[in-house]
């Protein structure tokens, strides 16, 4: 039977070290990445996380994965990560595919129901943003909008001016505006 609280001294020293190596190496990687890496998550982001920290528990329990193996697919996880990040700022078509779209969800005293079921987002969870974003009468409110990261923007009442933190999120009734 296979040993199940301990195996010897030396299976634990191997995985210590290539824990700590493996830590070193992604954080170093992550460093070098820039910020962008490391920012607020989109669906995209948490996958090549989840990805990343599944490479490091690969790397520190598995004998059949080599340090240099494992820095090698943090290295390209994290190349990818990049690549992609670049080319969503550079083209619209690709940051669309990547992370989606702002969607509006509450406008000028309506909910939009046809876009919370879409989002499958309620109307509870509406007026719990609104509650966290300090407003306490909803009719004060001029959208709610759910971000690609999945957070609530809660904007106060119309802006006085063509320089709307909405533009480029369809509004009812109106074109949408692109940057």
């Amino acid at each position: 039977m296979d040993p199940i609280f301990f195996d010897a001294p030396d299976a634990l020293l191997r995985t210590v070290v290539l824990g700590v190596l493996g830590y070193a190496s992604l954080v170093i990687l992550l460093r070098i990445s820039g910020r962008r890496t490391l920012s607020k998550m989109n669906a995209f982001d948490l996958v090549v996380t989840v990805a990343l920290g599944s490479v490091l528990a690969t790397v520190m329990l598995s004998k059949d994965v080599t340090l240099a193996q494992g820095v090698l697919a943090f290295a390209l996880l994290v190349g990818m990560q990049y690549l992609v990040t670049w080319t969503s700022v550079r083209w619209r078509w690709v940051r669309r595919l990547v992370t989606g779209e702002p969607a509006l969800l509450f406008f000028r005293g309506d909910y939009l129901s046809n876009a919370l079921v879409k989002a499958r987002v309620t109307r509870e969870e509406l007026r719990a943003a609104a509650r966290a974003a300090g407003v306490a009468d909803i009719s004060e409110i001029e959208a709610i909008v759910l971000e690609t990261d999945g957070s609530f923007s809660v904007l106060g009442q119309r802006a006085r001016s063509d320089r709307s933190s909405l533009e480029g999120v369809a509004t009812p009734g109106a074109a949408e505006r692109r940057p």
